[in-house]
């Protein structure tokens, strides 16, 4: 496949050769999404071991359910969400313990003057796992992975004005969050 091809048309033929039973095809889908999965698991999860659980999961999931993707077109955002639903579930699962070690391990700010950069990405990487699982999805997925409105409601199965308001939402969630600290 030449390296002018646009990369989404790459992963559809990949899915279908996937779904035709081309072994090869899968190890090279595997080789180009996984960075990928692994670096939208660490966004959510927050949590490098969890990142790395969380995509070996989903793989599992897309080995099982390859070949009921009607639409290989449509890989990306389906992927994305297989890693979103496992990493919530994860999050689900752990969030008790996590508030809990986060809440210990946060330094407690003495003055009030601008935040130094790691400062602030600490922060928003805070202020995101504190947002609710579908407020920190569409942030993820809208400035992380660059996915647009229309590319959201359809891998979430709702209205593009569903999506904005949540946008909207969660940057407002994010937002207060960021003021209290």
């Amino acid at each position: 496949m030449g390296a002018d091809l646009p990369s989404s048309l790459v992963d559809e033929y990949l899915v279908v050769q996937c779904q035709l039973g081309d072994a090869g095809a899968f190890t090279r889908l595997v080789r180009r999404w996984h960075p990928k999965l692994l670096r939208h698991a660490h966004r959510l999860t927050q949590d490098p071991d969890a990142a790395r659980d969380v995509t070996q999961e989903s793989w599992v999931a897309v080995v099982r359910s390859l070949a009921t993707l009607r639409d290989p077109a449509r890989f990306r955002g389906w992927v994305l969400r297989i890693v979103a639903n496992k990493s919530r579930d994860w999050i689900r699962r752990e969030q008790a313990r996590r508030l809990a070690a986060t809440r210990a391990a946060a330094p407690a700010r003495v003055d009030s003057g601008p935040r130094s950069e790691p400062d602030a990405v600490q922060s928003v990487r805070s202020g995101l796992l504190r947002l609710a699982p579908n407020q920190r999805l569409v942030l993820t997925w809208f400035y992380l992975e660059d996915m647009s409105i229309r590319e959201i409601a359809r891998t979430l199965s709702i209205p593009e004005g569903t999506v904005k308001s949540r946008l909207h939402h969660a940057r407002n969630a994010l937002r207060s969050l960021l003021e209290e600290a």
